[in-house]
This record gives C-alpha cells, structure tokens and sequence, in this order.
C-alpha cells in the first residue's frame, strides 16, 4: 500500500524553524513527485512545495519562497520540508502528498498523507 506518513510538526515561535519529514513506502519512489500542501483553518489547501524524486526538480509559492526549502534523499524515500522564518500565516496541518512533476510544478495528486500539525507562536 502507498503511505505517506508526516512527522515534525509541532509549537514554534514566530521566526524559528521546523522541519518536516515525509517517509513514503509502498511505491517506486523516483517515479513519483513529491509535494507539500498546507491547510489553515477556513483556508483551501495550498501546494507550498514540491520536488521531483528522480531529478530534484522544485517548485515553491510565492509565499514560501526563501524561507522554506524542499529537499528528497532518495535512499531513505523521504522529502523533507525545512521551514525558517516562519510567520504568523504559516501555521496550518501541512500534508505530505504523492503527484508528478510537470514543468515547474506539481499536478495529478493521487496520495495524501494525515497531515502533520505547525503551530506557530508569537
């Protein structure tokens, strides 16, 4: 079975960091890209990140970018979400999600994992 299992989320204070691992199994891991969704209370989920496992291809929002970096390490078929400096709008569960890389993103999301919670403090 594909599993994406979160970890790493947890209380931080408004300009510290955190960061978020995401072991998947049960797939060929290279063939897949690999993205991170957050989702505030009363927001949509939003694509924060994503990577490319064969090639390490990224994309990051707008919002993310020079503060969050994405990274995979292939051997241990985990991606890795590091966060810095982060903000008062970034607390959200944060989603570990299985799609492709297409162009300078990631699209045709199949797999989510439960999430894993960032609070941030003032």
């Amino acid at each position: 079975e594909v599993q994406l299992v979160e970890s790493g989320g947890g209380l931080v204070q408004a300009g510290g960091s955190l960061r978020l691992s995401c072991a998947a199994s049960g797939f060929t891991f290279d063939d897949y890209a690999i993205a991170w969704f957050r989702q505030a209370p009363g927001k949509e989920r939003e694509v924060v990140s994503c990577i490319s496992s064969s090639d390490g291809d990224t994309y990051y929002a707008d919002s993310v970018k020079g503060r969050f970096t994405i990274s995979s390490d292939n051997a241990k078929n985990t991606v890795y979400l590091q966060m810095n400096s982060l903000k008062p709008e970034d607390p959200a569960v944060y989603y570990c999600v299985r799609g492709e890389f297409v162009h300078v993103g990631c699209s045709l999301y199949d797999y989510w994992g439960q999430g894993t919670q960032v609070t941030v403090s003032s």
